[in-house]
């Protein structure tokens, strides 16, 4: 992760621009190439989006997490992580079921959505205490694990009754070239941003826990809000809504078992996390999932309903925050 720590703030600005370029062609490259993917192969979107597009577009927020657990920077860990999923959810998840709501195949959706609620109130539950309990980590990582093996049955099962698109040879070293590079694209312009925007709101005395969840936060998520609105463009919206649940798995199951784990003295929730962050997190999951496990169905309302709520939190957090000195 770069350190900008210090620089100009001229050069800051020109840092947070080509962070942005790199992610915006970056992710251009990779739903391309994701899609392409998921043609040939004959596996539906939303697996492709809940797997190998997740596991892409969550590397900005498992270094970032993982350099923060590893300088004993608590704050950044978890708030990174369940900054991310609240981000996800609140604000990218809604700008997709704004733009495009649709009715669902539950039987896609319901195991992905369940496991992911679970893993988060485990979060919440092995965050009381002095540090993040052992037991938590381990139960975390085996949701993960049940979450891979599902992925793969269903993708199995999938392409053996899904007709597949032909392609010729050349298409095959063209894709994974968009894939590698929209990858390093979308995951060097996230590092860009974050660390641009960190620095300025470091110098103006904004507290770690407030940048971690919120600009760290949206940051590290800018990879799975770039692929989502390049998704909503070329009209793969299962892609989308795939690829969001898929990183909030990976965020709450396989980053912070990691940071428990590396971490020196082991990670503490602060208050700012175990009474704010993960209870928002919580509430937000809910409102976006269970409407739609009932349903079979995201409205356009929901979606509404959840940006307000998040924008409402990054107001309230950023300037009427009750833990405003962690």
């Amino acid at each position: 992760m770069i350190s900008a720590v210090g620089w100009p703030m001229w050069a800051l600005i020109i840092l947070f621009i080509c962070g942005l370029v790199l992610i915006i062609k970056g992710g251009d490259f990779f739903v391309d190439a994701a899609t392409w993917m998921a043609e040939v192969s004959g596996i539906p979107h939303f697996v492709i989006g809940a797997t190998v597009v997740s596991l892409a577009t969550t590397l900005p927020e498992l270094i970032v997490s993982c350099l923060g657990a590893a300088r004993g920077s608590n704050a950044i860990a978890i708030g990174n992580a369940v900054g991310s999923v609240t981000a996800n959810t609140g604000l990218i998840m809604a700008i997709s079921i704004i733009c495009i709501p649709a009715a669902v195949k539950r039987s896609q959706y319901a195991f992905k959505s369940v496991l992911l609620m679970v893993a988060t109130a485990i979060l919440y539950a092995a965050s009381f205490g002095k540090r993040f309990s052992t037991v938590g980590s381990l139960l975390l990582l085996i949701i993960f694990i049940v979450s891979v093996y599902e992925s793969i049955k269903n993708a199995k099962a999938e392409s053996a009754k899904t007709e597949k698109r032909s392609f010729e040879k050349k298409e095959i070293p063209i894709n994974i070239f968009k894939f590698i590079v929209g990858a390093a694209g979308i995951v060097i312009g996230a590092d860009f941003l974050v660390s641009s925007a960190t620095e300025i709101a470091t110098v103006s005395g904004v507290s770690e826990a407030v940048i971690s969840a919120t600009i760290v936060a949206v940051g590290t998520s800018l990879p799975e809000l770039v692929t989502t609105v390049t998704a909503i463009i070329k009209k793969q919206s299962s892609l989308s809504v795939g690829n969001i649940i898929g990183a909030n798995l990976i965020d709450i199951a396989i980053i912070l078992p990691i940071c428990s784990f590396i971490s020196k003295d082991g990670l503490v929730s602060c208050p700012q996390n175990l009474y704010l962050d993960i209870p928002v997190c919580l509430g937000l999951l809910g409102i976006a999932l269970v409407p739609m496990l009932i349903k079979g169905k995201f409205t356009r309302a929901q979606g509404i309903i959840l940006l307000i709520l998040y924008l409402a939190y990054v107001v309230f957090i950023s300037f009427f925050n009750p833990f405003p000195t962690v």
